[in-house]
């Protein structure tokens, strides 16, 4: 889990078990139709939150042990049998035809019902790269309208990069991570990893930030561009 906080004058996103038994009713997840691994870690996240569950991210709700509170989708790529499992959840039906995603849909209702604290299950992997590549595009691009947006799918945790908060992550030593990047970034520092790095430019076309090695608890910043970083789990 992470937890908001304040450094100084900055805006802080504290991660790991210390932000744990925090969640209220402005914790949400939202589960999207990508592969999971439904291990404890993903179990403990998803507790106590309110779920939307958008199209074939249905799917991933009795596995879980969670019911919905709002399920969302143009109901084209989840079956029958799964969706009559819940007679009595509330539906936001949509067309077919439309210019955004059930995830899109599904995350602004999430902002609409007071969520501040937002992890998204179902994001990574699964049969289709584009939708994966448009979940990590939605979540950079609207990380900012949360105090928490985060995505786990039991395998690998993926936190936006919010120009002026400082990500706080408690990687376990030796824990592999990456910073990729939808643009060129400034002001990019990552401290508590094999290759630190401070307040520098890097060029978007730069591989500079992958795979590197945290020494213990991580905190990477920016001051401008569009990023997120990935962290290996560890069960």
């Amino acid at each position: 889990d992470i937890r908001l906080s304040l450094v100084g004058s900055e805006m802080c996103i504290e991660t790991g078990a210390q932000a744990q038994g925090n969640a209220a009713v402005t914790s949400f997840a939202l589960l999207l139709a990508g592969d999971i691994s439904a291990g404890a870690a993903l179990r403990a996240a998803i507790a106590g939150r309110r779920v939307i569950a958008a199209d074939a991210g249905l799917r991933h709700a009795a596995t879980l042990g969670v019911t919905p509170d709002l399920i969302v989708g143009d109901f084209d790529s989840v079956d029958a049998a799964t969706l009559d499992a819940y007679p009595l959840v509330p539906r936001h039906d949509l067309p077919r035809d439309k210019g955004e995603t059930d995830g899109e849909t599904a995350l602004r209702l999430a902002a609409d019902m007071g969520a501040v604290d937002l992890l998204v299950v179902g994001a990574l992997g699964g049969a289709r790269t584009d939708h994966a590549f448009s979940n990590l595009n939605m979540a950079v691009a609207q990380a900012d309208r949360f105090d928490r947006l985060w995505l786990f799918d039991g395998r690998e945790h993926v936190f936006p990069l919010v120009p002026g908060r400082t990500l706080r992550h408690a990687a376990r030593q030796g824990m592999q991570f990456s910073v990729c990047k939808f643009s060129a970034l400034s002001g990019l520092t990552i401290r508590g990893a094999k290759w630190p790095l401070g307040n520098i430019e890097l060029p978007f076309g730069s591989l500079l930030t992958q795979s590197n090695e945290a020494l213990g608890p991580v905190e990477i910043e920016i001051s401008a561009g569009r990023a997120f970083a990935i962290f290996s789990a560890q069960e």
